[in-house]
C-alpha cells in the first residue's frame, strides 16, 4: 500500500506539535514521559522531531495525559490558522 503524501499544512501542524511536547515535557527525560504514556521512547522522538508529524489520536491522548495538557490546548496550538476565506452565511 502507498502512503498519500503528506501536505505542507500536515507537515507543519506535525512541527508545531514535536515543539508544543518537547516544551511541555521539559527536563523529564523522554523514556519517563514515553512510559508514562505507554509509548515507546522513539516514538516520542519521531514526534518531537517531526519524523512522526500524523501520531495515533490515541498516542496524542496517551501523552496529553502524561504530560498535564488537555487536547483542546493541543488542538488551539497546532491546528492551521483559520482561513482568510470569509464564511457564507
Amino acid at each position: 500500500m502507498v502512503r498519500t503524501p503528506l501536505t505542507p499544512e500536515e507537515r507543519l501542524r506535525g512541527e508545531r506539535l514535536g515543539t508544543l511536547l518537547r516544551a511541555a515535557r521539559g527536563e523529564r527525560s523522554m523514556a519517563v514521559v514515553a512510559a508514562s504514556a505507554g509509548i515507546s521512547a522513539e516514538t516520542l522522538r519521531k514526534i518531537e522531531t517531526g519524523r512522526a508529524p500524523t501520531p495515533a489520536f490515541f498516542t496524542v491522548a496517551a501523552l496529553a495525559g502524561a504530560l498535564g495538557l488537555s487536547l483542546d490546548e493541543i488542538l488551539g496550538r497546532c491546528a492551521p490558522e483559520p482561513s482568510a476565506v470569509p464564511l457564507i452565511a
